[in-house]
């Protein structure tokens, strides 16, 4: 999977203890999502940073950036949820694959 990906929101994470980096910060469960917008991968944890809902579609950036939208630094992070999408326009390239 590339480091920015297109994903569904499936579910939301509710820890009534985590790292105090990540205090008030809403945690999501996203379905990666190929260029067809099926299912892609297994799901993964995500710190939303714009607000998005239940069976939207979103941006998402994985690795080391995905802690950058975040008001303290340094938080322990590996998927952050950076924009929700409205419209996908996939290429002419294979369908089917993932993003």
């Amino acid at each position: 999977m590339s480091a920015l990906f297109i994903a569904r929101v499936v579910g939301k994470i509710v820890a009534t203890r985590k790292d105090e980096k990540l205090e008030g910060v809403k945690l999501l469960i996203i379905e990666p999502l190929k260029r067809d917008g099926t299912p892609c991968g297994k799901p993964l944890v995500a710190v939303d940073s714009v607000g998005a809902g239940a069976g939207e579609i979103v941006h998402a950036v994985k690795g080391r950036e995905a802690s950058f939208p975040l008001p303290r630094s340094g938080a322990p992070v590996d998927v952050a949820i950076v924009g929700i999408v409205d419209r996908v326009y996939p290429d002419a390239g294979e369908p089917r694959s993932c993003w």
